[in-house]
């Protein structure tokens, strides 16, 4: 069962999911940040609404969130021991601007370097994922728990984002893929949910920013996952990720990923 603080945190993103994104979509239009990422008033208002919330609820966690300056970030994560929410308050906003159904707000608490709880919201399906290290994960309030698969790599389907892959890597994804199938969706938080409830059985990003993946990763983790992460605390560079929902499967993913990746050294 969810601890209460984990119920209120859920409740708290849901509210602001619904008035402050959901209520956007296609009725508001984005610009370009300095990085070429785009920004709309469904992140800053959502990021507004849960600072608020969040400070009025336990006003000794400050957050750190997506829409704040590299300054701030670095300042918040080396403070981090006693507490500190990490939020994207639209993760897949290049689907929201474009009227692609699939963003959702990420919400995590980070204690010592560690993620101890998480909430991922998808407004449009109104499917709430969260979890709690050492607890377990849940989908609306049912538990997720992954089951040990003895899938061969042939028979998955792969959630993969290129943009971040050597071009020796994605050629071989896209000409000669070990898969049945491939999907990229757009929303990093929602494809470890997504994973985390088995619609998808391998997993490959090449560099996700602690907003992304804080809760996400947790979720996935708790359902019964397996990742590889170049560090297991988080931290603010970008992390490449490789998942599978079995240890088997991670073995063979990432066996097949290392031997392509270095294929023509």
């Amino acid at each position: 069962m969810q601890h209460p603080q984990l119920q209120q945190l859920t409740e708290m993103v849901k509210q602001a999911a619904v008035n402050e994104v959901r209520s956007r979509f296609q009725q508001t239009d984005s610009r370009k940040k300095l990085d070429g990422t785009l920004i709309t008033a469904a992140d800053l208002g959502c990021q507004q609404w849960l600072t608020d919330a969040l400070k009025q609820a336990w006003p000794d966690i400050p957050l750190l969130g997506e829409e704040m300056t590299p300054a701030q970030h670095d300042q918040l994560l080396d403070n981090s021991d006693s507490g500190l929410w990490v939020l994207d308050p639209l993760d897949g906003t290049a689907n929201f601007a474009a009227g692609f159904p699939h963003f959702s707000v990420s919400l995590a608490l980070v204690q010592s370097g560690q993620v101890v709880q998480g909430v991922v919201y998808d407004p449009m399906r109104d499917e709430c994922f969260s979890a709690e290290q050492g607890e377990g994960a849940w989908l609306n309030g049912a538990r997720l728990e992954l089951s040990p698969s003895e899938t061969v790599l042939e028979e998955c389907i792969a959630v993969v984002d290129f943009k971040r892959l050597s071009p020796t890597l994605a050629t071989a994804l896209a000409v000669e893929p070990p898969f049945r199938s491939q999907r990229s969706l757009g929303s990093v938080a929602l494809d470890w949910c997504w994973m985390a409830a088995a619609r998808g059985q391998i997993y490959h990003h090449g560099g996700q920013s602690l907003w992304d993946y804080a809760a996400g990763r947790l979720i996935f983790a708790e359902a019964g996952g397996t990742f590889s992460a170049p560090e297991v605390k988080v931290s603010l560079g970008k992390q490449p990720a490789v998942a599978a929902v079995s240890k088997q499967l991670h073995h063979l993913w990432r066996t097949w990923l290392e031997r392509m990746d270095r294929s023509d050294d």
